[in-house]
């Protein structure tokens, strides 16, 4: 397993908001103490964000004038985002290779669409650029299919709006319904919604996973590509359905299962106590059974 990953993706902040640098930096520093083996990301080229964003939404990021509460303009924001999409790039390339890789930075992605906030969501959630879609748009040059699987609290609606559609791709998502976007109710074309209730057990919650993965294993791609997000927790201030840091491992295990090159890129979490455990036992868990 390699974790790409660069320190400049703490350099910047919002303050009192929950996507801090920290939540990136305990999770190095724990995966770092375990021994784990780090990449240096480089960030992607303007023509990979241009494949999955328009041209006005860039211009758009690159100049400041993104006005969303959720997701505030920053100074350099741009090539924060860039690099921390070059990182999901990476790890995709990473994975083609023959070994499982990581992408932990931040911003997130997997809210913004094509021209920024997706679908019928009223914020960019976080998100500036799509890091799994501008990863998976790349894929498609050296692969016939890709599957994303998304395991974040929240639907990816930026993911869907993407590539809704795109036979070469299959988006599945399990996520909280009703929750923020408000996306994800049902399943539409290629992309696989099973929304849950927050009142889901953790056995229910696996056993719909598996449920998910047969229809990637019948999907046949050539390369899976994981949205991680860890505010499943059960302690997670933003989300939190009933997951235990122990079935972060059952997780991986059963991607794992499906015995096909995967990276995986680092959406949210934002418990910043329990965080790097519940990262470092999904990864540990994408370990158990390595692809042929």
């Amino acid at each position: 397993m390699k974790i790409v990953f660069s320190r400049k993706c703490l350099e910047y902040r919002a303050e009192r908001h929950p996507e801090s640098p920290e939540r990136i930096l305990y999770i190095y520093e724990f995966l770092k103490e375990k021994g784990l083996e780090f990449v240096e990301a480089k960030p992607c080229g303007d023509e990979d964000l241009l494949r999955v964003h328009s041209k006005s939404y860039l211009e758009r990021v690159k100049k400041g004038e993104i006005f969303d509460l959720d997701t505030p303009n920053l100074p350099n924001i741009y090539e924060y985002a860039k690099l921390s999409a070059g990182a999901a790039v990476q790890a995709m390339k990473i994975s083609l290779k023959g070994e499982k890789a990581f992408s932990l930075m931040r911003p997130p992605g997997h809210h913004a669409g094509r021209n920024g906030i997706a679908l019928k969501a009223s914020s960019l959630g976080f998100c500036y650029f799509n890091n799994m879609a501008i990863a998976t748009t790349k894929a498609l040059d050296f692969c016939d299919k890709v599957a994303i699987i998304d395991v974040d609290y929240h639907h990816g609606n930026g993911t869907q709006e993407i590539f809704l559609g795109n036979e070469r791709v299959l988006y599945v998502s399990l996520h909280a319904f009703p929750a923020y976007p408000g996306t994800g109710e049902k399943s539409e074309e290629n992309c696989l919604n099973y929304p849950l209730s927050h009142e889901v057990s953790r056995e229910e919650y696996l056993e719909t996973l598996k449920k998910a993965c047969e229809e990637v294993k019948r999907f046949n791609s050539s390369l899976i590509g994981v949205s991680f997000g860890a505010d499943t927790y059960k302690n997670d201030p933003v989300g939190k359905l009933n997951l235990e840091k122990e079935d972060y491992f059952e997780i991986g295990k059963i991607i794992a299962s499906l015995e096909k090159p995967t990276f995986a890129v680092m959406e949210g979490g934002y418990s910043l106590k329990e965080l790097p455990e519940c990262v470092y036992n999904f990864l540990k868990g994408m370990e158990n059974i390595d692809f042929i």
